[in-house]
């Protein structure tokens, strides 16, 4: 399980683990806290009280200090795994779903016609319309794209890199979705 963590100012930071929540409870960084109450850890006894510590973790926390990432030059690491997720395992060219062991990532321009690598020029297809398609463009083939690439936004890359993602955490992820994602159910 993971624990959103967000800027003070909300803005989405990274996914860690129940341990990272902790120092950071600890050291007293988390500003504030939202979603459902996760986990609790318990520590020593203090000597003189008799008081054991508790930290208790919620899904959501809002730490101190300057973001480190910036919302403006945020430029989402392209993966299959994040791919297929955008597009909803379904094949670009086909319009068929898939099971991600049977998808591809399809370069609608082809390295072999100076194609690059990033999100405007990559849809997910299943290997048969991939090898159909071989190293020529949509038009070349005469297989029109069923839907437009994008780049995923903080938000959205923030849903695509993980895959166990509790209900309070992605209600909140969804709250800040742009209108035009296919993210949205």
């Amino acid at each position: 399980m993971k624990v959103l963590k967000l800027s003070a100012q909300g803005l989405p930071q990274s996914w860690i683990s129940l341990e990272q929540a902790v120092l950071h409870y600890a050291a007293d960084e988390v500003r504030w806290e939202v979603g459902a109450q996760v986990a609790v850890f318990r520590g020593g006894h203090n000597a003189f009280t008799g008081e054991q510590s508790v930290i208790t973790v919620n899904s959501i926390i809002g730490t101190k200090g300057v973001p480190n990432i910036n919302p403006f030059d945020l430029k989402p690491g392209l993966t299959n795994s994040k791919l297929f997720a955008r597009d909803r395992n379904v094949c670009a060219y086909c319009g068929s779903h898939h099971r991600e062991e049977e998808l591809t990532r399809e370069h609608i321009i082809p390295f072999a016609q100076n194609g690059k690598d990033h999100w405007m020029n990559v849809v997910t297809a299943c290997r048969a319309c991939n090898h159909r398609k071989s190293s020529r463009t949509p038009e070349q083939a005469h297989m029109p794209l069923l839907y437009a690439p994008y780049v995923p936004s903080l938000w959205e890359d923030f849903i695509l890199r993980n895959r166990r993602i509790l209900a309070d955490q992605m209600e909140f992820l969804m709250a800040h979705l742009p209108k035009s994602s296919r993210l949205h159910s």
